[in-house]
């Protein structure tokens, strides 16, 4: 083995020997099965943080179950991602003035995307080879490839036919960048410096007054929607306006004659309490329009203008009315100046008042979002909630953490249908096709249509414009993947999928449709008992930066996990963080951002140093802040494990292994480390069967840097030196058994540098594997567990360090040998020692240890008092009393403190109102035993 530890030159080859040897791969007729779905990264960029985070944490779970005997599947998949697909490729086309973004053919765009597919797809997939995921690589799909398309209008044409599927015009979020409806949860609502408009509406009858007015006022911030006013409406309650309830007024420009109308959902105290009703527009107005019977009026068009004609619907009939000629065709911002001059000459404006207005942004396209009247294709969803709901409560489907249930308890709730048509090129096309008089065909495509129908050749026929909402497509791929419903072999060995790994952001997005549309598409059918798509949901939390500051490219902030792999340059860096940026501003403070976080960009870590430091960060919080500290410190722990295995074969050679020998007394060292290691695979496999990574991380990291590098090898090291050939040869044995054991342990969170070193070890260990992954994962052994020996290694441990403290303290060097007395408080303890003496002796490097049942006889030496021995340092040099003092005092200061926090805590009385009663009785039992703790320190002191 090469001495220094080189990620780059073992990774890539690694994977490629596992790939090859189709370790990945599932067996076919085989029940003890596991499967995991990928959620499909979208084909619009680069894997980030997150990404490399949640496959981290597959990843463990897949390598974890294979090596415990299951038969896995990691199902992979890459999703078409519609609306942020169409807008990446749009926009990469136009900043590279390929196309003219106002023209450009249908066809020539969907043959653009493609290729940006394919090129994405090959991106994306090798860069989830470099996080190491043991992905099955045969069974990857794309959401939107020919067998997923099938399935999807499958998926349809069975919703529809059960009448779950239906199309009305409805009020919606309309983006004009796209020409699309988007869903509520895709925008995001901000607040900026806005004007409120406040203006008169002049009564019908000229000889009517209110107040000495013939005219109400109207406060709006969006003056130009009052094109499409039906009524005005005020609070029944303000008695400033009763008497006009039932009056009519005109709205200004167009003349319309409307009606003043009462609503109790009418706020008194907002604006002037008389409130415009624009319900094509507005999505409260919207519900006041269907109460009252009032018509919807539609002024804008798809991309925003001002339409020619409006299109007014109403309950019988719809028709259409000329729109001002001064107005027509413009964008929303120049038709706002020119009804507010308008207004001013015509003395219709009475005031304007400087606001702050909420407002709301598509969060793909930063566009302004307005509430728009279309034709839509929307998806029943109440009463499906309502058996989901109940899944989740029964804990058929389990939560983890549990409190995330909460999340998808309230969606669920408030539920309401899911409007599933999107008016984009790319994407599923709803498989709905319409004759000339508009009447509905419904099939898997074109020519089973006119089969069925017995349609001719000639027979008109229009497909649907529509594309699906892309999260339809997700929301079946834990059963579409796996071949539904054509194929059978792998929805039977793998659905239910048994984990899904997501985050909280998209519980409704994703996981509640997946939960709704399984429970839909595979009742009734006998191939799957239990109509769920997974058994349990482990939501990780949000990667942030160091500060807790959302990774985005504005902030300069997102850290390419293959850059930590690989290492990138500050140029290459400062490049890739401001390309596309047209704004200096901008640009210049990421450059300056950069430069001080990374002044000599980015070293390379290697893909099992920032693996472990994902697992040890996944804790079960919402917001997880990455630490680059935490990452070196990890990179270091993997060069640990490297230079132990040079210690290994510096030490041990293949004829060290295979000689045979057999033992009636083993080494108390080594009888030490294996139940140690027991004791930490017990936990170790606890955590990984609990979800909590960060917890077996740490477990794992304590023993091998603790327990196995800082005590066990450094026993051993005297052992080699001083003991016996049998038991230097047993003591070889079980060091490479043990150090085998950990690797297999360790190897579902580090795999490379794990099957790098067992690679390397298979002439020490004889293995008839041909590579760690299908070893099998370690069990705890309680046999092998002596709880006794531990306790007085924990002894040995304690003398030690005491020892060399006493050196550091009274300047003695560790080369020197210094002579001591022991004084036991514990009889087996003394007996332990005895027996040990000739090891104690070697480790401390000692001249003499004496076995004393007096101390008084020592009072003029040093001196350290422990929980089990006295330790009595025999030297020349004088000896210095307050010194154990002084250490033991400073305990006692260490401990006060905490004593004072816990009593803080548990003096407060809103902790222990909401505070669980194990955390509470935990506290107080600490308490307890800090106290107690105080007690025999002083003992300690009075002794000294």
């Amino acid at each position: 083995m090469k001495k220094n530890y080189n990620h780059k030159k073992i990774e890539k080859v690694l994977y490629n020997f596992w790939e090859k040897n189709g370790y990945f791969e599932y067996k076919k007729n085989c029940k003890n099965n596991f499967c995991i779905l990928m959620p499909p990264p979208n084909i619009t960029g680069n894997l980030h943080m997150g990404h490399a985070f949640q496959h981290t944490i597959m990843d463990i779970i897949i390598r974890y179950n294979k090596m415990n005997g299951k038969n896995i599947l990691w199902q992979p998949g890459i999703d078409h991602a519609g609306i942020a697909t169409q807008i990446v490729v749009k926009n990469h086309l136009i900043s590279n003035i390929e196309i003219d973004k106002n023209n450009f053919s249908k066809k020539k765009f969907l043959e653009t995307i493609w290729k940006w597919k394919n090129k994405m797809c090959k991106k994306i997939c090798a860069q989830i080879k470099r996080l190491g995921s043991s992905v099955n690589w045969n069974r990857m799909c794309f959401t939107l490839d020919k067998k997923m398309s099938y399935s999807v209008r499958f998926a349809f044409i069975k919703l529809f036919k059960k009448k779950l599927i239906y199309k009305k015009k409805s009020l919606v979020n309309w983006d004009f960048s796209c020409k699309s409806v988007i869903s509520d949860i895709e925008i995001e609502k901000k607040f900026c410096n806005g004007f409120m408009w406040y203006i008169k509406y002049y009564f019908v009858n000229k000889n009517f007054f209110n107040n000495k007015k013939n005219y109400i006022v109207i406060a709006t911030t969006r003056p130009e929607t009052l094109l499409g006013d039906v009524a005005v409406a005020i609070n029944p309650d303000d008695n400033r306006y009763k008497n006009l309830i039932g009056k009519y007024v005109l709205i200004p420009i167009v003349n319309r004659i409307v009606k003043i109308i009462s609503d109790i959902r009418i706020d008194k105290k907002k604006g002037t309490g008389c409130v415009k009703i624009t319900p094509a527009h507005d999505f409260n107005d919207y519900k006041i329009a269907n109460c009252n019977e009032l018509p919807l009026i539609n002024i804008f068009t798809k991309s925003g203008r001002i339409s020619d004609k409006f299109i007014i619907y109403s309950k019988n009939c719809t028709k259409k009315e000329n729109s001002p000629k001064f107005l027509k065709n413009l964008n929303i911002i120049d038709a706002r100046k020119k009804i507010i001059n308008f207004l001013k000459k015509n003395n219709m404006l009475k005031k304007v008042l400087k606001t702050k207005i909420k407002i709301c942004v598509g969060d793909r396209t930063g566009s302004i979002i307005e509430p728009r009247i279309t034709n839509q294709w929307f998806l029943k969803v109440k009463k499906i909630s309502q058996t989901a709901f109940q899944l989740v409560k029964s804990g058929t489907i389990k939560f983890i953490p549990d409190s995330y249930k909460n999340i998808f308890f309230s969606w669920m709730k408030n539920i309401d249908d899911w409007c599933i048509s999107r008016q984009l090129l790319w994407g599923h096309r709803i498989p709905i096709w319409y004759d000339k008089y508009g009447k509905e065909y419904i099939g898997i495509n074109e020519t089973k249509i006119r089969k069925k129908y017995c349609l001719s050749k000639k027979f008109f026929l229009k497909k649907e414009n529509d594309v699906l909402d892309t999260w339809f497509s997700s929301a079946i791929l834990s059963f579409s993947s796996l071949g539904w419903p054509k194929e059978d072999s792998l929805l039977k060995m793998f659905h239910p999928t048994d984990v899904l790994v997501s985050g909280f952001d998209i519980i409704f997005f994703w996981i509640s449709r997946m939960i709704m549309l399984t429970l839909v598409l595979l009742k009734g059918d006998k191939r799957f008992p239990v109509q769920i798509p997974f058994k349990k949901v482990y939501i990780t939390g949000l990667i942030r930066d160091e500060l807790g500051k959302k990774m985005s490219k504005s902030k300069g902030n997102v850290i390419d996990p293959i850059d930590i792999i690989d290492g990138i340059s500050l140029e290459k860096l400062l490049k890739k963080r401001t390309v596309g940026m047209f704004k200096n501003s901008m640009k210049n403070k990421i450059i300056s951002i950069t430069k001080k976080k990374f002044p000599n960009g980015i070293d390379s870590y290697g893909t099992d140093a920032i693996r472990f430091t994902l697992s040890s960060l996944s804790s079960p919080t919402r917001n997880i802040n990455w630490d680059m500290k935490i990452l070196k410190g990890y990179k270091n722990f993997c060069n640990k494990i490297w230079n132990i295995s040079i210690f290994i074969f510096t030490n041990v050679s293949c004829k060290d292994v295979k000689k045979k020998f057999f033992f009636k007394k083993f080494n108390i060292i080594d009888i030490w480390i294996i139940s140690e290691y027991n004791i930490m695979i017990k936990k170790y496999r606890y955590y990984l069967e609990n979800f909590r990574f960060d917890k077996a991380s740490k477990c794992l990291y304590d023993f091998i840097w603790n327990n196995f590098c800082n005590w066990y090898l450094e026993f051993l090291k005297i052992v080699f030196k001083f003991f016996s050939k049998k038991y230097i040869l047993y003591a070889k044995h079980n060091l490479i058994k043990i150090f085998e054991l950990i690797l297999i342990a360790a190897h579902p969170i580090i795999p490379f540098i794990t099957e790098s070193i067992w690679q390397n070890m298979k002439s020490l260990t004889d293995s008839v594997y041909k590579s760690i992954l299908l070893k099998e994962f370690p069990n705890y052994k309680k046999d092998c567990v002596d709880k006794k020996l531990i306790f007085y290694i924990n002894v040995i441990k304690k003398f030690l360090m005491s020892i060399r403290s006493i050196r550091n303290k009274i300047k003695i060097n560790f080369s020197k040998k210094i002579s001591i007395a022991i004084k036991f408080n514990n009889i087996f303890i003394k007996k332990f020692f005895f027996e040990n003496m000739y090891f104690l002796i070697k480790m401390a490097n000692l001249s003499n240890l004496k076995i004393i049942d007096n101390i008084n006889v020592y009072k003029k030496f040093f001196i350290k008092v422990l929980d089990e021995i006295v330790i009595v340092i025999i030297s020349k040099k004088k000896y210095n009393k307050n010194l154990n003092i002084k250490d033991n005092i400073n305990k006692i200061n260490k401990i006060k403190f905490k004593i004072n926090i816990l009593k803080n805590k548990l003096f407060n009385k809103n902790f222990i109102k909401n505070a669980p009663k194990n955390i509470i009785m935990f506290d107080k039992n600490k308490l307890i035993y800090l106290n107690k703790k105080i007690i025999k320190i002083i003992e300690k002191i009075k002794n000294l």
